[in-house]
């Protein structure tokens, strides 16, 4: 060792020595002019977006948010849903021990849903607010297999067996023993299975209906009705006409639809009667079905999905739901039918013979035929489209 203490050697760890390390990138900025070109690395050269390229991610980016939107309106419809299976379980408990169990899938198999429509609420008629008839029956027949939708309406007068009470009204049946015997007493006299059932509150759709910005309905013909529900002060309404509707497809409002479905006198058609209410009614129910399975319908789910079932109690899922309006978006036939009879003259309707033939074309076992001019103004029969029944004397 050194007489100065000085080691004679430098020690280097790691590469690296005292002061500083010749690295190789200091060593090239002591050097003049460029770096030395490497001609071993090629870049790939930058794709520019084509036409077909944008194309395709936008359709890809399109299908995912249809995919979140419909997962988004799914969870949104089914908490309705939820609400709607528990008003039905509240208001008729065991309901599901008289339905028929679906055959399978809804959207591959055939199936039968009781549409009962009630109007018992807020209309002016003292006592009628505790009335439960169902002012409205009709039989949703859906056939996938043949692209087929049939809208089969009771009138509500009809006058048939009701089981273990005798000879009543056809509407009298969901105010003795409400769902349950209201559906026995239909697949007794129709012979038809029902599979699902779902009850309108008819008072409710108004806030449904404007909802879904309103329903279209062939009005079949010009209408005039009574001072009923005036919408104006007292004065006014004593030299006030009337409802008017005129004839042709309508656009409604909530409000107005329920006033259509109410009509009861058409001043301007004495042969219309309690019976084309009915028919009014199932009109709206029709067109507001339609509405709902619609495009326009399903971009609002997420946001409206629970709050359209609020009018509706039934026991239909929420895939059924979804089945259902592949059902209705795939139906190239839609049929509106009947059953029928004639006016005796004292509130009922003396079902037709005819009204079993009506049943074989409801199945499609038979081709459809409109009511024949010798039953009567309420005749049963099938129509095609849009086509509305009438109701002349």
């Amino acid at each position: 060792m050194a007489a100065s203490g000085e080691k004679p050697y430098r020690t280097y760890r790691g590469g690296r020595q005292k002061g500083k390390v010749p690295l190789p990138g200091r060593e090239r900025r002591r050097t003049s002019g460029p770096p030395p070109q490497r001609h071993d690395v090629r870049r790939r050269p930058r794709r520019e977006w084509s036409g077909k390229r944008i194309a395709l991610w936008t359709v890809v980016g399109l299908i995912l948010l249809l995919i979140v939107w419909s997962v988004a309106g799914y969870f949104s419809v089914r908490s309705g849903v939820g609400d709607a299976n528990n008003r039905l379980q509240s208001t008729a408990p065991g309901v599901d021990t008289v339905l028929h169990h679906q055959n399978g899938l809804l959207m591959s198999n055939s199936s039968n849903i009781l549409l009962i429509g009630t109007d018992h609420s807020e209309n002016g008629q003292p006592g009628r607010s505790s009335d439960e008839h169902s002012d409205s029956l009709m039989l949703l027949h859906t056939d996938p297999k043949s692209h087929r939708l049939v809208f089969l309406s009771l009138p509500r007068d009809l006058r048939v067996e009701i089981p273990g009470y005798g000879s009543s009204k056809i509407n009298a049946a969901m105010q003795i023993g409400g769902p349950k015997l209201a559906i026995r007493t239909v697949e007794q006299f129709t012979g038809l299975p029902v599979n699902h059932v779902v009850i309108v509150d008819f008072g409710s759709f108004v806030s449904l209906i404007d909802a879904v910005g309103g329903i279209d309905v062939n009005v079949p013909e010009p209408i005039l009705s009574d001072r009923f529900d005036c919408p104006y002060s007292a004065s006014r309404c004593s030299s006030w006409q009337g409802w008017r509707f005129h004839k042709g497809m309508t656009h409604m409002s909530g409000h107005m639809a329920l006033i259509y479905s109410r009509i009861r006198v058409n001043r301007l058609n004495p042969g219309d009667s309690d019976i084309s209410r009915g028919v009014h009614q199932q009109q709206v129910m029709q067109a507001t079905l339609s509405k709902l399975a619609s495009a326009g319908t399903f971009f609002h789910l997420p946001f409206s999905g629970g709050n359209l079932l609020k009018p509706l109690s039934t026991d239909l899922s929420t895939n059924d739901f979804v089945q259902l309006a592949w059902v209705k978006l795939r139906a190239g036939t839609t049929l509106h039918c009947r059953l029928g009879g004639r006016d005796l003259g004292d509130g009922y309707l003396q079902p037709s013979e005819n009204d079993a033939l009506v049943i074989q074309e409801v199945l499609g076992n038979s081709a459809a035929q409109p009511p024949n001019p010798a039953d009567g103004p309420y005749g049963p029969g099938c129509l095609s489209g849009n086509s509305a029944f009438t109701q002349t004397k």
